[in-house]
């Protein structure tokens, strides 16, 4: 079972390739659901060497960001090995 983590947002990396398919709408919803509700779900982040890599959140990273967070919840995943 994954453990859930509180990071620094300013440790999670955001890959350009990721970045591109950012929706500002889809930012602004979340941003709504978590003033109401708070973070449901979770990032996915992997470890890199001193920073975290974001795998999968990028909207809710985000929303978080424009909300003025400074942390965000995240599960520490390994990378897929091809």
């Amino acid at each position: 079972m994954l453990k859930k983590h509180v990071f620094p947002i300013a440790t999670i990396y955001v890959p350009s390739r990721r970045a591109k398919s950012l929706e500002p709408e889809k930012v602004g919803q979340i941003a709504e659901s978590i003033l109401a509700e708070g973070q449901n779900n979770p990032i996915l982040v992997r470890a890199d060497v001193d920073r975290f890599v974001l795998i999968e959140g990028l909207h809710r990273l985000e929303a978080l960001r424009a909300l003025g967070e400074d942390t965000v919840e995240a599960y520490i995943v390994q990378a897929r090995k091809h």
